[in-house]
């Protein structure tokens, strides 16, 4: 469905993809994750034909791009970061005029209308106004309107961004019955549980360069230790006498009980693959308390990534 080799595009002296290569096989939910700054969206971009890059080859439903990339893009659907409904327009004159970009009959687009606003939880709103549509309908609009071509390929660029749980969980479900329903779903994110949930392969971007690829439970597998202990509150060496918090505590104990950790403000992360002596030894410590868990997608981003902050 997606061919990209040596993909390389520069804005100045500012490299923003790097040679990169990635596959998307037809019926797959395939995800990119990375910090902001990463080269997803340019990577998105340029394998659509909206970019044209420096270099590398882009085959994307069968199609050279950005060659041919008008022919391609009528076999897909995009789901932009920013929702962009006509705001003149109500709900169902959205879906009819954005069918006919793609040369659909009326009739065929007026056909599918109440399937698309049902399938996005937004029954009874054919003739509702765009105002007056709240965030979450209007991100439910936004991938319903991308629907109306019937694609074979989805591209979600950060779908569920700025959404409450309630309207997440709806979008994870719909884009569940897409997959199912032999929908290949080229997805971007910043929530690992989005990606944990719903990919079927992922790759973890830095500075336009893959650091990793593979299904989550792999990466998780090969990337981090089994168990985390994250350790917070206020350590003490002795009955009364503050020593420094979690920073100290660290210092002083981390290496001992941890395979490897981190401080990050007040918390510092432990990962073991055997938590048992670290936790009877947190039990003795008065003042500490800790979340015992197993790792997770975000432990493999964050030792990939690193835990600064990004811009």
């Amino acid at each position: 469905m997606l061919s990209i080799r040596s993909l390389t595009k520069r804005y100045g002296n500012n490299t923003v993809v790097a040679g990169l290569d990635l596959t998307l096989q037809r019926g797959e939910c395939y995800t990119l994750l990375g910090p902001n700054g990463a080269g997803k969206t340019t990577t998105l971009r340029c394998a659509l034909g909206l970019t044209a890059p420096d270099s590398g080859h882009i085959e994307l439903v069968g199609h050279p791009v950005p060659q041919r990339a008008r022919e391609a893009r009528r076999h897909v659907g995009i789901v932009p970061q920013i929702d962009n409904p006509d705001p003149d327009f109500t709900c169902a004159e959205n879906l009819m005029v954005y069918g006919r970009y793609f040369g659909l009959r009326d009739a065929d687009i007026a056909a599918r209308i109440h399937e698309l606003l049902a399938f996005a939880g937004l029954e009874g709103k054919h003739d509702t106004h765009i105002q007056t549509l709240s965030g979450g309908m209007k991100r439910r609009l936004t991938l319903a309107r991308a629907l109306v071509n019937r694609p074979e390929l989805l591209v979600l660029d950060e779908p569920t961004t700025g959404l409450d749980p309630q309207a997440r969980h709806l979008i994870w479900d719909r884009l569940k019955q897409l997959i199912r329903a032999g929908t290949t779903v080229l997805l971007t994110t910043h929530f690992m549980d989005e990606a944990e949930r719903l990919s079927d392969r992922l790759a973890v971007l830095d500075a336009g360069r893959m650091l990793a690829q593979g299904n989550p439970r792999e990466l998780i597998a090969t990337h981090i230790e089994a168990q985390v202990v994250e350790v917070y509150g206020d350590w003490s060496n002795g009955a009364h006498a503050a020593n420094g918090g979690v920073v100290a505590w660290a210092a002083r104990h981390g290496a001992q009980y941890a395979h490897r950790h981190e401080v990050s403000g007040e918390t510092a992360f432990c990962y073991v693959d055997d938590p048992t002596p670290l936790l009877t030894h947190l039990a003795t410590q008065p003042g500490l308390r800790y979340l015992h868990r197993p790792a997770n997608l975000e432990d493999v981003f964050l030792k990939l990534t690193g835990r600064e902050l990004r811009d």
